[in-house]
């Protein structure tokens, strides 16, 4: 240490120390406060700077493409910056609006990804135009495409923009049309279209003066003057008492006037009304037919003229006439009848006989009558009326003899014998009340050999006529309604020719192809179809069905007076080729034979190819077993007597008739033999039937 130092030091301590002035601790300035002013405004600057980088390294860039014509205003929900048509902000989601005068304002919320440039498309609905219609003359009905404004003027109807067909139409002005296109965006426009008219003014003079002037029929003026004709070609008529109408075409040009020639009017012919005592008489005129009375006549004036008139049955009168000029005439004609004798003998004695819808008395008569043609009725209680044509010959009698059916008789007069259906197969006629036998009893004795348990015998009427066909239903018959149907073959056997019956189908099968039938012909459905099951029946319908087992035991056995034990007659076995079981060729198939039968098929035949039962019918006790329509069941001994029974409505089994190509035994060839089932075979088809009314 340097001596001055030491003295100073020494100095120093020789010195008095002054005392610091005393400041509380709680009047002093905290650090921070102790920071300046120009420190927190460039650390403020910092911040934002640093906040300004931040977002423009996390901005994207949105263009805001907007449709429209005018200057849009966007406003998003949130912080951008806008870069003319770009906006930058940040990723997310933005309510937006964009309003543009003349559009409607479109809003919608924007998502904004992390693409680096990104499109948003704006296209804001325009906003109607506001048309005006103005038109000379006023009151004229305005379209646009065919959509109705209403009647001018118009003032600022809302119209959208487009192109559009304006049309202007007024009575009696020519149709205005022009395109014209809507702006819209709320923009005012006017159309103003003057239309032209449509009519000209046409001068009609004739000779004589004052004649009524018809225009298309309607009356318009009368001659010497003028009247306004709409536009197009006109059938104008002049029409005076006393002269001929006066008709012509004229071709009216719009806005173009035209002055007619002179019209010189021809006097009317005299006219002559005409009338008959009877009406209807033949008119003619100098020798031409004009019509019948009563009737109007025009007749050349001053001049003599021959009428005739004439009717069947009466008497020709002529007359002669002269009428004057524009005369008018009245003329009734009485005509002379002339007479011829009737005799009518009717059976029933006591019934009554009408003329032309009048009573004219009981039982035979002769009637004397006008010569021209009569309506003869001849009726009574409890039989069909007859009614016939007939006209007198004047000194010529006529003899009419008529027998009166009753209801019975005529119904049966009116059935056909035989029909033939849309397949071509032939139906014959069965009408029970016409036979000698009915009530019939069904199934048989305990005593006769082959009987079996379920063949109980009972007794059933038939009162319903029904036609039943002459052979079973064949392959190519059923494939029209089932074009897959395949009846299979046995041992090398076909059974699938197309004339040999169908087989191997169900009794609902069968019952399917009777309803499709019925359709096909347009007639009722007798089976009720439910989803393609036949469950129950209508027993009113006239449709195709299956016969009735009734129906079928009828049929087969009934003969006149007596019954028919086998298909054949009453003896067995047969001694000649009659029908087609189970013969020596159908051993190998069957197992079981007639002995000593043959009939030259092994399993089934071509329908008819064995003679006719008594009825017509083929193969009812052989070829194939038949479906019959009823539900199985045994029937009662002690039953009442049932009429045109038709069995249960629905069943688990039905009932199987007749005997097959598969069958020989005496018990199974007899026609009282039953069986029953449901689904099909291959030796049982069927036969269809349907009721005559």
């Amino acid at each position: 240490m340097s001596e001055g130092a030491n003295n100073k030091r020494s100095d120093a301590g020789n010195q008095a120390i002054p005392a610091s002035p005393f400041e509380p601790l709680s009047q002093s300035k905290p650090a921070a406060a102790r920071l300046s002013w120009p420190k927190i405004g460039v650390a403020l600057a910092v911040a934002v700077l640093l906040g300004c980088l931040l977002f423009l390294l996390t901005a994207r860039s949105v263009e805001i493409a907007v449709d429209a014509i005018g200057e849009p205003t966007i406003t998003i929900d949130g912080f951008t910056i806008s870069l003319g048509e770009r906006q930058l902000i940040l990723p997310g989601q933005y309510p937006m609006t964009v309003t543009v005068p003349g559009y409607r304002p479109w809003q919608q919320t924007i998502e904004v990804t992390d693409d680096d440039a990104q499109r948003i498309a704006v296209n804001p609905a325009i906003l109607p135009g506001k048309v005006s219609v103005q038109s000379l003359p006023t009151g004229a009905t305005v379209s646009l495409d065919d959509t109705l404004l209403g009647v001018t003027p118009i003032d600022e109807w809302g119209v959208a923009a487009g192109s559009y067909r304006l049309r202007v139409t007024a009575p009696r002005y020519q149709a205005y049309e022009a395109s014209i296109d809507i702006t819209g965006r709320g923009i005012r426009q006017t159309f103003a279209p003057q239309l032209n008219p449509d009519w000209a003014a046409i001068t009609v003079r004739s000779e004589p003066e004052d004649a009524q002037i018809f225009i298309d029929g309607d009356p318009a003026g009368r001659t010497n003057s003028t009247v306004d004709l709409a536009s197009g070609d006109r059938q104008l008529t002049l029409r005076r008492a006393g002269y001929q109408d006066h008709a012509l075409t004229i071709a009216v040009r719009a806005s173009i006037p035209q002055t007619l020639e002179t019209i010189t009017l021809i006097p009317a012919d005299g006219v002559l009304s005409l009338s008959s005592t009877p009406t209807g008489a033949i008119v003619s005129l100098d020798g031409e037919f004009t019509g019948r009375t009563p009737l109007t006549l025009e007749l050349s004036p001053e001049e003599a003229h021959v009428i005739q008139l004439s009717k069947v049955g009466y008497a020709r009168k002529t007359i002669s006439l002269t009428l004057e000029k524009g005369a008018l005439k009245e003329r009734q004609v009485t005509l002379i009848p002339q007479l011829g004798e009737v005799i009518i003998r009717v059976d029933p004695p006591d019934a009554e006989v009408r003329v032309n819808g009048k009573l004219a008395g009981v039982g035979n008569r002769t009637l004397t009558l006008p010569a021209f043609e009569h309506r003869l009725e001849i009726g009574k209680p409890g039989y069909v009326r007859e009614r016939r044509r007939v006209t007198p010959r004047p000194g010529l009698e006529q003899l009419l003899d008529v027998t009166l059916l009753t209801d019975a008789q005529a119904r049966k007069a009116a059935l056909q014998e035989k029909i033939t259906n849309a397949l071509g197969q032939t139906l014959v006629l069965i009408d029970p009340l016409a036979e000698p036998t009915n009530p019939f009893s069904m199934g048989t004795d305990r005593r006769q050999p082959g009987r079996r348990s379920n063949e109980v015998e009972h007794t059933v009427r038939l009162e319903r006529a029904f036609y039943l066909a002459t052979t079973e239903t064949t392959n190519a018959q059923f494939r029209l309604f089932l074009e897959s149907h395949d009846s299979g073959q046995i041992e090398g056997n076909s059974l699938n020719r197309e004339r040999q019956p169908v087989t191997q189908i169900s009794w609902q099968q069968a019952a399917r192809f009777c309803n499709w039938l019925s359709k096909r012909e347009g007639l009722a459905p007798f089976y009720r179809d439910n989803e393609g099951i036949m469950k129950g029946y209508n027993g009113s319908s006239t449709g195709y069905r299956l016969p009735t087992e009734a129906e079928w035991s009828y049929a087969a056995r009934v003969e006149g007076e007596r019954y028919r034990r086998f298909a054949w007659g009453n003896d067995f076995p047969p001694t000649s080729a009659v029908v087609n079981v189970a013969d020596n060729t159908s051993a190998l198939v069957t197992g079981r034979i007639l002995n000593g039968y043959a009939d030259g098929y092994i399993v089934s035949a071509p329908v008819g190819s064995f003679p006719e039962n008594h009825r017509g019918l083929f193969d009812m006790g052989g070829n194939v077993a038949e479906w019959v329509h009823d539900v199985y069941v045994i029937p009662s001994a002690n039953a009442d007597i049932v009429t045109d029974p038709l069995g249960g409505q629905n069943g688990d089994n039905y009932t199987v008739r007749g005997a097959s190509w598969a069958l020989s035994r005496l018990s199974e060839l007899r026609l009282t033999y039953r069986d029953y089932g449901a689904r099909g075979r291959d030796d049982l088809g069927f036969r269809i039937a349907r009721y005559a009314e």
